[in-house]
């Protein structure tokens, strides 16, 4: 038996980015910072930052990119999986990512000039790729390992996420 979840709580370090797979599937990604703070060995509170990648697909994706942004509090859970893909220049990257099965907004009321998240009695969606593309046919091969060569999670200090709109494009549609 084995088991791949994940349940994260933090900050989107930016608009969601939605985009439609050649099939019509839409694929909404977004990252999402984690914070954890503690002890050092000399006693000094110390505040550590995780980055994740998220990529949440379908009808949830649309509802996602519509209704969060940047600084939104979110819930999000899935499973993570790690994708490998070759750069324009031939080279072999990596990349972790949580792919989303629920994402729920924590936030307590509407920002100014936003449209609330959607509510259906329990304040969030769940949905699942239901005939997406699978991960194979998106040349996302599962490798099993847990680097990642660019684009995956960084941690230290509270500097935000060092990818950029480029680091997205390495989906194949």
């Amino acid at each position: 038996m084995s088991l791949n979840k994940c349940m994260i709580i933090g900050n989107l370090g930016r608009d969601p980015e939605m985009r439609y797979t050649p099939s019509g599937q839409a694929v909404t990604q977004f990252s999402v910072a984690t914070n954890r703070n503690y002890r050092d060995p000399q006693g000094e509170w110390q505040s550590e930052t995780e980055w994740f990648r998220v990529v949440v697909w379908g009808d949830q994706g649309e509802r996602v990119a519509e209704y969060l942004r940047k600084g939104h509090k979110v819930y999000v859970e899935g499973r993570i999986q790690t994708r490998q893909w070759e750069d324009q220049s031939g080279n072999k990257r990596y990349t972790t990512e949580l792919i989303a099965n629920r994402v729920q907004s924590l936030e307590r009321r509407d920002r100014e000039g936003e449209a609330p998240f959607p509510d259906d009695d329990t304040g969030s969606y769940t949905g699942s790729r239901s005939g997406a593309a699978s991960s194979s046919a998106a040349g996302a091969a599962a490798s099993g390992g847990s680097g990642s060569a660019s684009g995956g999670s960084a941690s230290g200090g509270s500097s935000g996420p060092t990818s950029s709109a480029e680091d997205f494009d390495d989906l194949p549609f």
